[in-house]
């Protein structure tokens, strides 16, 4: 890794990524702009076409619970079999499930296949995503790898979240739901042969001579590590947890703001709720990119724990009460999103905390973080579909505000080694360091 450092190093740009990985945020931007499509209607869709709050709930559930398992395979599988190698196998996943899903799935109105489908489809976008994010840790300089990942963040981020919610918010009035399901493929197509042209093969993991039950005993260890590494495990609590809001707001916020089921105030259209989410992600955008740069200067630790957690605590109840107290006002919510966005765009730094926690493993300790960041997908809408229909929304955000609460004082147990900083997150001196 030490030798693709260096032969990379003269190859970087300002920004801090090296030319060779930016058709790869170019190909992640594009593709999880078709997969972002749905977030911010498919609720609300479900539940228009006679299904209950619980049975759209619970098909983003199963969606996250695959999602979890593609992103703990993701890692190891990326450094044994090659990162484009498994981003094409997502993507190509992706197409053909999203295309059962929208045509023929969804029109049969049989449940128990819709469920299957759509759940069968979260092992796209880890796949893809997450195996890029091996390449980036296979060629960046770690003390650099925050910077990084705010970049990969802010790629995906304009992708699920700002073409992926705006869009909608205007083809939806034109063409209706369902149809604009099948606008997303063309994006996801784009994102696919990107990839295919365009994002360099790794350079090598060194895993190519390994046995078949070497190759699964490495695979295991992408979970494993969470037993046997007490701070893996504590950062991906934190790291499930940074995300609930993510994946639990489209499920439950359609249904809140834009209709009247469990205590819903119908305050504003679908529409106006994606301008609110696309908002909220352009925020992230130019977050990721600022707390990733903070991160690398100031300490990751103490940027998520007093600012990620306590944002996301903010925002989240923001979003709830914003419209009980103000009804339909669509300045007061973009101002909650602002907080929520910064919320969740400090915690960036996790994609390089994980592997700072455990050098001699990073392949299984990114497989950690894959697989914590699929449980968000998981986590988020699970607390939605058990809790909404006993304590309504609001109970739900509270539940998600706690979780951000505890997630703040979990942060004090984990200590990476951060390049130029002592376990404490202090920095070290340069005289010191010399």
């Amino acid at each position: 890794m030490t030798t693709t450092f260096y032969q990379e190093k003269r190859h970087v740009m300002k920004i801090g990524l090296p030319r060779t990985l930016l058709a790869g945020l170019v190909a992640i931007a594009v593709f999880m702009t078709g997969d972002g499509f749905e977030l911010t209607f498919l609720s609300k869709y479900i539940v228009d076409q006679g299904f209950s709050s619980s049975q759209s709930s619970l098909m983003f559930t199963m969606y996250g619970l695959v999602a979890a398992l593609a992103g703990w395979a993701s890692g190891v599988l990326a450094e044994m079999f090659g990162a484009k190698r498994i981003m094409l196998i997502g993507a190509s996943a992706w197409v053909v499930l999203h295309l059962l899903f929208v045509g023929v799935a969804l029109p049969s109105g049989v449940y128990p296949l819709m469920l299957g489908v759509y759940a069968l489809r979260g092992v796209g976008y880890p796949l893809f995503i997450y195996s890029f994010v091996v390449l980036m840790a296979q060629t960046i300089d770690p003390a650099k790898l925050a910077s990084a990942m705010g970049w990969f963040w802010a790629a995906y981020s304009f992708g699920i979240g700002v073409f992926g919610a705006y869009l909608p918010s205007f083809t939806i009035p034109m063409v209706g739901e369902y149809y604009s399901l099948w606008l997303s493929l063309p994006f996801s197509i784009a994102g696919l042969l990107i990839c295919l042209l365009m994002v360099p093969k790794s350079k090598g993991s060194g895993n190519s001579s390994m046995s078949n039950a070497d190759k699964l005993r490495e695979l295991s260890r992408g979970v494993t590590i969470l037993v046997h590494n007490r701070q893996i495990a504590l950062a991906a609590v934190v790291r499930v947890i940074c995300n609930l809001t993510l994946y639990g707001f489209p499920v439950i916020m359609p249904l809140y703001l834009a209709t009247t089921n469990n205590g819903g105030g119908a305050w504003f259209k679908v529409s106006q709720w994606s301008q609110i989410w696309g908002f909220q992600f352009v925020v992230t955008i130019f977050g990721n990119v600022f707390w990733g740069r903070m991160g690398d200067s100031h300490g990751w630790m103490r940027q998520m724990r007093w600012f990620g957690c306590w944002f996301c605590v903010i925002g989240t109840l923001g979003m709830y009460y914003i419209p009980q107290f103000f009804g339909a006002n669509m300045v007061l919510m973009c101002a909650d999103a602002v907080v929520l966005g910064l919320g969740i765009s400090a915690f960036v730094p996790m994609g390089a905390v994980f592997p700072a926690l455990a050098l001699e493993h990073k392949g299984a300790a990114i497989s950690a973080h894959n697989f914590a960041s699929g449980l968000a997908t998981f986590f988020g809408p699970l607390i939605a579909t058990v809790l909404v229909s006993t304590i309504g929304f609001g109970g739900v955000c509270w539940t998600y505000a706690i979780c951000y609460a505890i997630g703040s004082l979990v942060t004090f147990g984990i200590h990476p080694h951060q390049p130029g900083f002592d376990d404490r997150g202090h920095r070290i001196a340069a005289i010191e360091r010399n």
